[in-house]
């Protein structure tokens, strides 16, 4: 597996990650905590070193299995987690419907560190990134608690998810960041306005969550596809059946570049998004092994400024329909 570095902070993990959410939350009911523990084992073998996650998803539930699945990898791999949701015990956590308010006071944060910590299993967090902006909150003061962790040794990198240009200057200026984790594919190109030469100019890696366009970019979905109600697709306005076949023009694409290649089209889009820079690094998640061996094949797969070219020119003519979100969850994003 190549490995590629998170901007200038010298973190080095796989070039390609894997996304633990779906293990245990939003895509449908959780999966069978050993089948998942296995999974997560056959990653490690398979040479994945970036393994993300948070605490609000289960809420509790995926860290407790990350920290047990790859308790016997300590050393060898990089966890990130993220905080800064109120997970009170009234949060009803099924699908994302009944997503909680944000919360990342520092007094909260230092709270979640501990958390974090003992269902990690580990002594620091290698990566702590700040789920969602909080409106409430100055950022300097968030940065300013994670930098208290840096220095208790409790964390080793911070970043922040979702983030809008002026709260990643204002936050790296009070401690650095070494990532971004913000979506980004062939089907939400947003980052790219903005985001993307801010990271460039300030050496901050960029982490691209739904890089598959949470499976709609593995050419598996069609406006026939039923999503249960624990599915929080069910909730998306992309995934409603009239967007799901406006869309097919993208998949497409990505199949009649993968036959020339080879490949799948999921292969295309993470090799596409593999060759947008050096210092971003996607994290599929999947609960199936085959899914995971195809992802990772993403790696080999390389694309000539001719193929990129090509994929732009065609891309460009595309008009992606629906919203990425609902409106509250839209609102959460890019502050």
């Amino acid at each position: 597996m190549q490995k590629r570095k998170l901007g200038k902070s010298g973190l080095e993990v796989s070039a390609i990650g894997l996304g633990c959410m779906g293990m245990s939350f939003s895509y449908g009911p959780a999966k069978d905590k050993q089948e998942m523990i296995s999974l997560l084992r056959a990653a490690v073998e398979r040479g994945i070193t970036f393994f993300d996650t948070a605490e609000v998803y289960g809420p509790f539930t995926n860290e407790e299995l990350v920290g047990e699945a790859l308790a016997p990898f300590r050393g060898r791999v990089v966890i990130a987690t993220k905080f800064g949701f109120d997970l009170s015990p009234e949060f009803d956590p099924r699908g994302m419907k009944g997503l909680p308010g944000l919360n990342s006071k520092p007094e909260h944060v230092r709270q979640a560190v501990e958390g974090s910590l003992k269902r990690l299993r580990v002594d620091a967090i290698d990566l702590f990134y700040q789920h969602r902006v909080d409106p409430e909150v100055p950022i300097e003061d968030v940065a300013g608690a994670v930098k208290d962790l840096i220095q208790q040794g409790k964390v080793k990198h911070f970043g922040l998810s979702e983030a809008g240009v002026q709260t990643i200057r204002r936050a790296h200026a009070i401690q650095p960041l070494t990532a971004i984790q913000s979506e980004y594919s062939l089907w939400w190109r947003r980052p790219e306005a903005e985001v993307v030469p801010t990271l460039e100019e300030l050496g901050i890696g960029f982490v691209p969550y739904s890089p598959l366009g949470k499976g709609f970019l593995t050419g598996k979905i069609d406006e026939n596809a039923k999503f249960d109600s624990s599915d929080f697709r069910s909730t998306l306005p992309r995934f409603t059946p009239e967007a799901l076949k406006a869309n097919q023009a993208l998949i497409l694409l990505l199949t009649s570049i993968a036959e020339r290649k080879k490949a799948t089209p999921a292969q295309i889009a993470l090799a596409w998004l593999l060759a947008q820079k050096p210092w971003m690094i996607p994290i599929p998640g999947t609960t199936k092994l085959h899914r995971l061996e195809e992802n990772i094949g993403a790696v080999s797969v390389e694309l000539s400024s001719e193929d990129l070219r090509e994929i732009e020119n065609a891309a460009s003519k595309i008009t992606v329909q629906g919203a990425r979100y609902p409106e509250r969850l839209e609102q959460m994003t890019g502050r």
